[in-house]
């Protein structure tokens, strides 16, 4: 994990500081991509796979959190479904993912990018040797 600084949601000092880590952005917009139709998977690393055989889910797969001057830069990497709207799904996904971290994080968020890595083929192949 990358060493990077907490951001800091609260303007009330009052009761204290809430601070929030940039894991936890990841987990997030993780998560609400999850929910987007068309999306197949997540790229993940070498480690992530190994973690997801041993039975631990790893919500925060496939996204990189940037803390820059301009905000805050999230990058997904994604293999979507064959047939959809490639357009179409990452402005989805663009959508879901800041609207999840706005109402839980009240955070504004300067990027979203979707990066697809792959296509997900198996649908096409099985309607294919069904259809032979």
């Amino acid at each position: 994990m990358s060493e990077q600084p907490l951001l800091n949601v609260s303007n009330d000092l009052s009761l204290g500081r809430v601070e929030i880590a940039p894991e936890v952005i990841e987990v997030i917009a993780g998560i609400a991509a999850t929910e987007v139709k068309g999306l197949y998977a997540m790229r993940g690393t070498f480690a992530s796979g190994v973690a997801e055989r041993l039975g631990k889910q790893t919500h925060s797969k496939g996204i990189k959190v940037e803390l820059t001057d301009d905000g805050i830069t999230i990058d997904v990497y994604c293999i979507l479904d064959f047939g959809i709207s490639i357009p179409k799904v990452a402005q989805s996904l663009q959508t879901t993912i800041r609207q999840s971290l706005k109402t839980m994080t009240q955070l504004d968020i300067a990027e979203i990018n979707i990066h697809v890595v792959g296509i997900n083929m198996d649908e096409k192949e099985q309607q294919a040797k069904h259809n032979e």
